[in-house]
């Protein structure tokens, strides 16, 4: 179950934001004041934290600059707060929030912005759990530099694995030549050629061909070369 901790000093909205959190299946302790906030984080783990800025006893900025430099520092932050002017709202990103929403908001809006949070979050853990990496019909499994294609096992060459990782963690992104280069040192840490990364992509292209032939690395003219597949 996905932990929240909701500090808001305005009851009524408090309890609004509560019964629509516990209704949606996560675990929520609300509080008033920061001293109360503080104490739910000494016994409890939270994944995301929604705070009011002018909270009874402080500024909510204060708390999450305390929650980033003394607790948490990957627990994600949302504020909630009437304070919508753009000097807030940069304060409240350089404080350390993951995201910052102005009263008056809807709840519709809140809750797709708190599934989003853990949607990321819970694909997060799924890839610690089970290390792997799908695309189209490739199967990438890093630890074991293992490829399968259609089901079937590819064999690549050391700059070929490193070129589909390269690829895998930047899907749908054009990487220019020099990004690729920066990744595709050879034992003495020298770069390679250009013709180099030329040959390799041709090869890599050959080797995860999908069977409706479609090219999976496109080169755009000028600009570098793309993952034209999601990767997850």
């Amino acid at each position: 179950m996905h932990n929240i901790l909701l500090l808001e000093n305005d009851e009524s909205l408090r309890h609004g934001i509560r019964f629509k959190l516990e209704k949606e299946g996560y675990k929520v302790i609300s509080a008033a004041a920061i001293h109360e906030g503080k104490a739910a984080l000494q016994t409890n783990e939270f994944q995301l934290i929604l705070c009011d800025i002018m909270l009874d006893d402080g500024s909510g900025l204060a708390f999450c600059q305390y929650v980033r430099e003394e607790l948490l520092s990957s627990v994600h932050f949302i504020f909630l707060t009437a304070m919508d002017t753009e000097l807030d709202i940069v304060m409240g990103y350089e404080t350390g929030a993951d995201d910052y929403i102005t009263k008056p908001f809807s709840l519709a809006v809140l809750m797709s912005k708190i599934h989003s949070v853990f949607k990321r979050i819970d694909k997060t853990a799924k890839q610690k759990d089970n290390p792997v990496i799908k695309s189209g019909s490739l199967l990438y499994y890093p630890k074991e530099m293992q490829l399968f294609v259609n089901q079937k096992p590819v064999e690549l060459t050391r700059n070929e694995y490193k070129l589909l990782q390269l690829f895998l963690n930047h899907p749908k992104q054009i990487l220019s030549k020099a990004q690729i280069l920066e990744q595709m040192f050879d034992i003495d840490q020298n770069y390679v050629d250009d013709n180099t990364v030329a040959v390799n992509i041709r090869r890599l292209r050959e080797k995860i061909k999908d069977t409706n032939q479609k090219r999976i690395i496109k080169n755009i003219r000028g600009m570098g070369y793309v993952w034209d597949l999601e990767a997850e």
